[in-house]
This record gives C-alpha cells, structure tokens and sequence, in this order.
C-alpha cells in the first residue's frame, strides 16, 4: 500500500483520546490527534469534576482537560484543530478528509468524537449549565446535598438517577411529558416507593429561572397551564446524543441510537486497524474516569495491531 502520513490518527481531543494520545505519543507511534475545538471536550464546560481520582479536593473541569493536555504534550503529541468531514475506513489504509478539503491518511484509527446531552431548549438552560443545570447526577449529586432538585425525564436514566439523587437531596421532582413512566417496572416500583421523590406529570419546564445559579423552573403543563417549581437544582436525563455526523455509518456497526459497537478491546466490530473510545461508544456508564480508560485500552491495542502491520 502507499506509504500512510501517520501510523495513527486519534479523532476528537476529549479524555479519551488525549489519552489515547497520551499512550502513543510516549510509545513513539507516529500519531496525529485531530480536534475541531480546544482539547478537553464536554468537560470544559463542567464546572467541577469532584469524581477523578487524585484530585481529593475536586477540579474544574477546564484545569483537568488542561492537565491532560499538558501530559499529552510533555510527549510531543502532534495536534491538529480541524474538523473531520468523512472517513473511509476499509482497507489497510485508512482516510481522513477534513472540511479544508485535506485529506490524511493513515494505517489505525482510533475515533474519540464523544456524544452530548439531549437538551430541553428552555430559557436559562445554556445560560445555566454548571450552575444548577446538570446531565449527570453520578457527575453531580453530592453537590446538592439537602436541597430540592427536579429531574426531567421519564426513562431508565431518568429513575435509576433520580433513585441514586436520593442518597444526598431532600426532595427529588421527576418531571414527565406523559402520565406514566418509561422506565422498567422494577425501577418504577423503587422510584414509587420512595417518600422522597414526588412526581409531576403531563408537563415540561418551559424555564429555567436564576441569576448565578437554579432558583426555580416554569413548568408548562400539556393542558397549557403553568405552575413554578423552586428547586437549586435540574437534572436533564433524556438521553445523550452521539457525535457520529462525520462517521461513515454504512462502514460502522451502531446500537439503535447510533452509537459505535466495539469489543472489550475496543476494537470496531467489522473492521480492522479501527477502534472507539470514551462516549461515542455503545455502553452504559459515561464518565471521564472510564472514557480514560478506554482510550489507554484503545491506543494498546492499535499499537499491538501496528506492530504486527507493516509501512510500505
């Protein structure tokens, strides 16, 4: 085949693949890591990560992506901002074009492109967002130790986080569109049972209201009438989203949301020399400790696969 430009090409310069980047700069792989933003992904706008370890005290999310970026770099990992416009990833060498009409080529992919929560589109939600508006209560829950929280929502995310709210707030709102839950009858029976969690049903907040942080939603109801709720606090568990527009779906196995399918190897199912890390892949807990992980996972196994892959 024709001599590759890189031996790896990381896609998306969030944990996961600053990892991964981390990983091959330091095993010497010829690796180009490309980014359409600032490295550090959907933790940039975390607030503060109180979950990682070796930070007893906490860190905001900006000052941890900055670290890893900074280890990333201490190895000579070659970035580049651009964004992805397709892939062709058959083959022993592997395609990249960017939106600049560039194109790359290289022999293992590692695609990192993340995911993002689906949203609300209520006033005060972007406004608000680590300041009272959250995605994850596993991320977020001991931040509202006592207080008053809704969760919007109606699935197993939903009542399963609502549940686990449970262990720190005083009272946990579970806000749904429809007048019954989607979540497993088991999850319903615990989320019923529970005399700190009330419900509000056939309703959606129309508004998120505060200056410096959640004070309280404007709930519309379907009927149109409206109430407000004061809470500190709003949980927006409706599912996530995968970044996976640039992606070539028709070469990649996806879950029925379009997330990508790999094995514990993290290796895409159906294709060599390609894997996935962190949230773009199908699985249940989304976490920086664990999209970490799989990045380190990821870059070891495209380095065994290089090993065994030979440059023309």
């Amino acid at each position: 085949m024709d001599k590759p430009d890189y031996q790896l090409i990381i896609v998306g310069g969030g944990p996961a693949g600053l990892t991964a980047g981390l990983y091959a700069a330091r095993g010497r792989i010829q690796t180009l890591l490309i980014e359409k933003g600032a490295t550090g992904g959907q933790v940039l706008v975390t607030d503060w990560v109180d979950n990682y370890p070796a930070f007893a005290e906490g860190v905001a999310g900006f000052e941890l992506m900055d670290k890893m970026t900074a280890h990333a770099d201490r190895f000579g990992l070659e970035k580049k901002f651009a964004a992805v416009e397709s892939m062709d990833l058959r083959g022993d060498l592997k395609r990249i074009r960017l939106d600049s009409g560039e194109e790359l080529t290289c022999e293992a992919v590692i695609i990192c492109t993340g995911a993002r929560p689906r949203k609300i589109e209520a006033p005060g939600e972007k406004e608000l967002q680590g300041k009272g508006v959250s995605y994850c209560a596993t991320c977020d829950a001991p931040f509202y130790r006592d207080q008053e929280i809704a969760v919007v929502g109606g699935g197993n995310t939903a009542i399963q986080e609502a549940l686990h709210l449970t262990k720190f707030a005083k009272k946990v709102t579970v806000i749904h569109r429809r007048d019954s839950l989607r979540a497993t009858a088991i999850l319903q029976e615990k989320a019923f049972a529970e005399p700190k969690i009330d419900f509000i049903w056939n309703a959606q907040i129309s508004e998120i209201v505060g200056q410096d942080s959640v004070e309280a939603v404007r709930i519309t109801y379907n009927d149109d009438s409206t109430a407000t709720l004061p809470v500190t606090g709003v949980f927006i568990l409706i599912g996530v989203v995968p970044n996976n527009d640039m992606l070539p779906l028709d070469q990649l196995q996806t879950d029925e949301s379009g997330f990508l399918i790999t094995d514990s190897e993290m290796v895409c199912a159906g294709l060599s020399g390609v894997y996935a890390a962190g949230d773009i892949r199908s699985k249940l807990f989304r976490q920086i400790i664990n999209a970490a992980g799989e990045g380190a996972t990821a870059e070891l196994s495209a380095e065994h696969y290089l090993s065994n892959c030979p440059t023309a």
